[in-house]
């Protein structure tokens, strides 16, 4: 049965299987993600336990700070998936995670309600004050990707909140809380009635490249890499590709 948990539960997720499982088999696949990853890995979790109904996969969402943290301080995960390839490379440095592969890519959007009540046209308009406009917060990869995207358009944006991760940047601005902020593309296609995409300038498009790997101290090796490979299948990327996400 497919369980899908959000970066918040994981030391939950930790502490109860430390206590009701007997042994790593018996535990399911931990597959940590980034948060734009959601659907993309909720259908993954789906497709891939159809296909190997001897595994059960378990995936966390959230921020890929917040997950290489997680990882540094020794949750037991198995595969890890960023958005970003920095936080992955701070794990390679620690021996923490084997061979990351880059699966997918994604660009950094801009996006209103879908009513647009606040009439923004442009990254122009991200300046007035009197907008609510949001961002990720700058230590998640889309809040970096925001930064360089403003820097690149001269754009000094008056920002009302970093959000900690994308997922819950959309929704505000999918809900009408906020009148504009920075998101990936394939946040749109979360969103398709919600969300309202406003084109950018030419020659500043931010490209998001997103790494997987198993994680080395993974108690289950063999189980880990049949997930990589069935993400890195021309199933996986078909899934990928549904869900918005450029190829690699």
């Amino acid at each position: 049965m497919a369980r899908i948990t959000t970066a918040l539960a994981t030391a939950a997720v930790v502490s109860v299987s430390a206590v009701s499982c007997g042994g790593p088999d018996d535990d399911p696949v931990l597959v940590l993600a980034a948060a734009s990853l959601t659907d993309a890995f909720a259908t993954m979790e789906t497709e891939f336990e159809a296909a190997n109904p001897d595994l059960d996969i378990e995936v966390s969402f959230g921020g890929s700070s917040a997950l290489q943290v997680q990882v540094e301080e020794g949750a037991p995960a198995d595969v890890v998936a960023f958005a970003d390839a920095s936080p992955m490379a701070a794990l390679v440095d620690d021996d923490l995670v084997d061979d990351p592969t880059v699966f997918a890519t994604n660009a950094l959007v801009l996006v209103t309600p879908a009513d647009n009540p606040g009439g923004v046209t442009s990254l122009d308009d991200l300046t007035n004050p009197d907008l609510l406009v949001g961002v990720c917060a700058p230590q998640v990869p889309c809040g970096r990707y925001a930064a360089e995207l403003l820097d690149r358009a001269e754009v000094d944006a008056s920002l009302d909140t970093q959000e900690p991760d994308v997922r819950s940047l959309a929704a505000k601005i999918a809900a009408g809380e906020l009148d504009a902020g920075l998101v990936y593309a394939t946040d749109v296609d979360a969103f398709p009635d919600e969300l309202e995409l406003i084109p950018l300038p030419d020659g500043i498009a931010v490209r998001a490249e997103y790494p997987i790997a198993a994680v080395s101290e993974s108690s289950r090796p063999d189980d880990a890499e049949r997930f990589l490979d069935f993400v890195l299948s021309a199933e996986g990327r078909q899934i990928l590709a549904d869900a918005g996400f450029g190829e690699r």
